[in-house]
């Protein structure tokens, strides 16, 4: 056997994933010089600490104490660059991880720093079922994710309904999430509601539970506005879905076409469905609308401009902004006048001049978005900062786009151990983020807006068990997916074998 792949055998990877990679709706870039040298240091204490506690590489890695030390190796490296750039030897970065020395190698002090027994509820889960639905749409949509690298010789097989379950209850802190729909056709959608339904199923079969909840994808604006309406009405009859899924960038986004739309119906020329979409929502008593914007993929119509005025229109209805108006490659800093349509700052801008503000009916959600800024602390305490004080401390919530980066228990140990400074807060007026903050974000604030009663009690199953519960089911190499009242007459009457 070579050295390289006794080493790759030894090495599980860091355990705190640092990229390049992407959740598909931006493109992945280089990794930083930061970055770089974090990921070449962090490697050599992992080997020294596996060393000195007499562990093998891959236990290391698989430890709370290899977690801590990748994440203190990054505060150490972001430290050292900023105190150059600044040519200050004491000057210190807006926001860090408090990581004692000690975690490196004692347990109890590794789990004091990113352990903890908070309800964590995932809002944005995704999983991509091909065995299902084998001539599904999308079929390389997983190649950019991290997870396609989980072992399979088929990798699409990585983001599996067992591999969702696992990654998701077993390999996390998570207790409860909801599956999010993507920006896909319905139609052969490798996450189609009937999917997602599966899903729910087995997890209420295994944990006896309600812990995955549903979200109903909306497109509006693809085909005649009075059919989507009408499907609404069927979805949410036929599925316990809790909120609505979608996405005013759709289909722009892969087509550039201008076939986008806004919330507000704010401009001309383009399909003026956001009103009759949310009141339908709100008629068929599912009043919360989860919508994407940021992470545009070159689609002007993902900016997170409509979403104050729809807002204030609709006070009884609760808009929840995933990804928070969060754009890779661009620069975050703190809100200014000549900021404030760039980023998440859009989505604050939007707000303020709607009159919404913090704890209102508006969520920002953190998919994708403290993945990737969880890299750069400094950018990370600006994202949190402002979003904590202007969409408020109630109304942040947390999703992590997983299964695509796989297991996200690296981003909830980064963000329990993450901390704005008391510089930032006195400049920015950015609220500190204390335990009972991050508890909110965790899972109380999500539990609240979808009035669910919190799961707290870890999920205990086998992939055996999960196997053969999906042996079971009923939806095996067949997807439905009935868009409009007489398709759905036609689905009923399959399952019922009446005419």
């Amino acid at each position: 056997m070579s050295a390289e792949t006794n080493w790759r055998d030894e090495d599980p990877g860091l355990p705190i994933k640092f990229g390049p990679c992407s959740n598909g709706e931006y493109e992945p870039e280089p990794l930083s010089e930061v970055l770089t040298e974090t990921i070449r240091r962090a490697r050599e204490e992992c080997e020294r600490g596996a060393r000195r506690l007499g562990m093998s590489r891959r236990e290391f890695l698989l430890s709370v104490c290899g977690a801590a030390t990748t994440l203190l190796v990054l505060d150490a490296c972001t430290r050292e660059s900023f105190r150059a750039s600044a040519h200050s030897p004491t000057a210190s970065p807006g926001g860090g991880y408090r990581i004692s020395p000690e975690a490196t190698t004692e347990p109890e002090a590794a789990r004091e720093a990113i352990g903890g027994e908070e309800f964590v509820f995932d809002i944005q889960g995704h999983l991509l079922e091909y065995d299902l639905n084998p001539i599904a749409h999308g079929q390389g949509f997983w190649t950019n994710f991290p997870q396609q690298n989980c072992g399979e010789s088929d990798p699409r097989t990585c983001f599996s309904i067992e591999h969702f379950m696992t990654e998701m209850f077993l390999r996390s802190d998570t207790t409860m999430l909801s599956l999010s729909a993507l920006p896909i056709y319905p139609e052969g959608s490798p996450l189609s509601i009937e999917i997602m339904d599966e899903t729910r199923k087995a997890a209420e079969i295994l944990c006896r539970d309600e812990r995955v909840l549903l979200h109903g994808q909306a497109l509006p604006n693809v085909g005649r506005l009075e059919a989507n309406l009408e499907a609404m009405e069927d979805v949410s009859a036929r599925y316990p879905i809790v909120a609505w899924k979608t996405f005013t960038h759709f289909p722009d986004l892969y087509e550039h076409s201008g076939n986008g739309w806004w919330l507000d119906d704010h401009e001309r020329g383009v399909p003026h469905v956001g009103e009759a979409f949310i009141r339908k929502a709100g008629e068929v008593g599912v009043p919360i609308v989860c919508v994407h914007k940021g992470l545009s993929w070159g689609s002007r119509f993902a900016s997170p401009i409509d979403v104050g005025p729809a807002a204030r229109k609709h006070p009884k209805v609760n808009f929840v902004v995933y990804h928070s108006g969060f754009e890779a490659r661009l620069p975050e800093g703190p809100y200014t006048a000549a900021t404030a349509d760039v980023g998440v700052n859009r989505l604050i801008t939007s707000l303020r001049r709607a009159g919404i503000g913090p704890n209102e009916n508006v969520y920002a959600e953190l998919g994708s978005t403290w993945w990737y800024v969880m890299r750069t602390p400094i950018t990370a305490a600006h994202v949190l900062g402002k979003l904590l004080k202007h969409v408020g401390e109630d109304n942040v919530v947390w999703g992590t786009d997983c299964i695509f980066y796989g297991s996200p228990q690296d981003q909830i140990q980064a963000f329990r151990a993450f901390h704005i400074s008391e510089e930032f807060q006195d400049r920015y007026g950015y609220p500190a983020l204390t335990k009972a903050v991050k508890r909110k974000v965790l899972g109380i604030n999500a539990a609240r807006l979808y009035g669910a009663e919190p799961i707290t009690t870890k999920a205990r199953f086998s992939r055996r068990e999960l196997e053969e519960i999906r042996k079971a089911m009923p939806l095996k190499n067949r997807t439905y997916g009935p868009a409009n009242r007489s398709e759905v007459r036609t689905f009923r009457a399959y399952h019922q074998g009446t005419p």
